[in-house]
């Protein structure tokens, strides 16, 4: 195990300083100028759309609103990546670290809009309002490369469905035995029940569940931030002074200086809010809504949610206690009870371990989501569907098993594997496929500008090309 463990590392050395931090912040700056900075000129059009979409119910009986895919894609977002991972990365990179988290999820928020508005464009119909789409579909539909589409499709099965479902364990049952003395064992158990209840329950009942949990778990935990903040009020500024200078002047304890800060914070930072993974498309997709762009509007504002807010809450907790050592061995989940134990007692780690199963447990069931869609991509019989998906159900379980009981830079280095060979594959894709993004955006703003309600038409696209869920005129 410890030679695979290395090899793993290995690789992510490679992968990570050479070709992602290129491929990454290469096109998060392409997609931001090309559509005009999105980000920014509709962001107050995101918090319309987002709105808009709380309470509705869609065209058909099984048809999932764009506030419940929303919450499906924030459901896999929000997890121990914002707290665990945060953590990590001020452990490893610093307090700079933070700033390079902010900046790649700015960058983000442009690559999200790309990808979850082709992911609208290129979705496939199902039946009574439903819809399947995300990277496989765009790139057999609209690229006509299967064996990409394919390829795909089994890695982000792997990579959300078992590697980073075992993340999210790891991280419930260290949070267990530091709080309670729980053995990991025992929380398999609870967890792998709890989870076949919810998955084996299918996606309708996943999008109600994460529905009301998304909601409650991250105000609760927002509220403990700023309840911190309050506290620390005096220190606020100095707090925002360090992690700005550390940015570009990093403190001697990080190893490798900047290029450690850099890649640390967007490391953690993509983990977290998944722009350019080709994983939240999965669930934009999926949405019954008027125009692509709505979807792509609402999940865009998803990065920012997932970081500049909530991965932000768990920064300035650990920063602003001061329980942190750069490079020391009290790093994680440990490092985040710990800081709020400094704050309020031992009653702390307890509170940190149920906000940590809220955290995770729905990103398990955030991240199956994407499994069982991109399972359906293979377009078995329905009874050969129903195997395959039961043996998937299966494999998430047990995989749960495996993460409560498996060491926690193993399954880390796994889950920055995977998530390189994702990006690069769905990069290449959304890259070549931008321009139609583009294209929606342009018609989007006019029919706002012109008062009216957007309606999306294929043909100003000037190829329908591989659309299927959109009427053509």
């Amino acid at each position: 195990m410890e030679v695979f463990s290395s090899l793993v590392d290995a690789v992510n050395n490679i992968l990570w300083s050479y070709v992602l931090i290129i491929v990454l912040v290469g096109c998060g700056i392409w997609f931001t100028l090309s559509t005009k900075f999105v980000q920014l000129r509709m962001f107050p059009e995101m918090l319309r759309v987002l709105t808009e979409g709380i309470g509705s119910k869609g065209s058909g009986k099984e048809a999932i609103s764009s506030f419940q895919a929303f919450c499906v894609s924030t459901a896999s977002r929000v997890g121990v990546g914002n707290i665990a991972g945060v953590a990590i990365a001020i452990v490893t990179g610093g307090p700079g670290a933070v700033f390079w988290m902010w900046a790649i999820a700015f960058l983000g928020c442009a690559t999200g809009f790309v990808e979850s508005t082709l992911a609208q464009i290129y979705k496939l119909p199902r039946g009574n309002g439903k819809f399947h789409g995300g990277p496989a579909y765009y790139i057999q539909n609209a690229l006509h490369q299967p064996g990409v589409a394919k390829l795909f499709a089994v890695l982000i099965s792997v990579t959300f469905g078992l590697i980073y479902v075992s993340v999210q364990a790891n991280t419930i049952a260290l949070s267990a035995q530091t709080a309670f003395a729980i053995p990991p064992i025992a929380t398999a158990i609870f967890l792998c029940v709890c989870t076949a209840l919810v998955i084996f329950g299918g996606m309708k009942r996943i999008a109600r569940f994460t529905e009301v949990l998304v909601p409650v778990m991250a105000g609760l935990y927002l509220l403990v931030a700023l309840i911190v903040v309050i506290m620390h009020i005096d220190q606020v500024p100095a707090m925002f002074a360090l992690i700005f200078h550390d940015a570009f002047s990093p403190q001697a304890a990080v190893g490798g200086g900047i290029g450690t800060a850099i890649l640390t914070g967007i490391k953690r930072g993509l983990f977290s809010n998944e722009a350019g993974e080709g994983s939240v498309p999965n669930a934009a997709a999926t949405a019954d809504v008027s125009h692509p762009v709505k979807q792509g509007l609402v999940q865009s504002f998803g990065v920012y949610v997932d970081t500049w807010i909530v991965c932000s809450a768990t920064a300035f907790i650990v920063l602003l206690t001061g329980q942190y050592e750069i490079g020391g061995k009290l790093t994680g989940i440990a490092l985040a009870q710990a800081s709020l134990a400094s704050i309020f007692g031992q009653l702390a780690p307890a509170a940190v371990s149920f906000m940590i199963l809220l955290f995770a447990f729905s990103s398990i069931v955030g991240n199956y989501y994407y499994g069982e869609i991109n399972i359906a991509f293979f377009e078995h019989d329905e009874a050969m569907n129903r195997k395959v998906l039961n043996i998937f159900r299966t494999g998430v379980v047990l995989m749960v098993l495996f993460g409560c009981l498996a060491e926690l830079t193993l399954v880390w280095n796994l889950a920055d594997l995977f998530m390189g060979f994702l990006c690069l594959t769905n990069l290449y894709a959304v890259a070549r496929l931008a321009k139609y993004a583009k294209l929606a955006l342009n018609d989007y703003v006019a029919e706002r500008k012109a008062g009216l309600e957007p309606k999306f038409d294929p043909n100003l696209l000037g190829s329908t090309d591989g659309v299927h869920a959109w009427g053509k005129e």
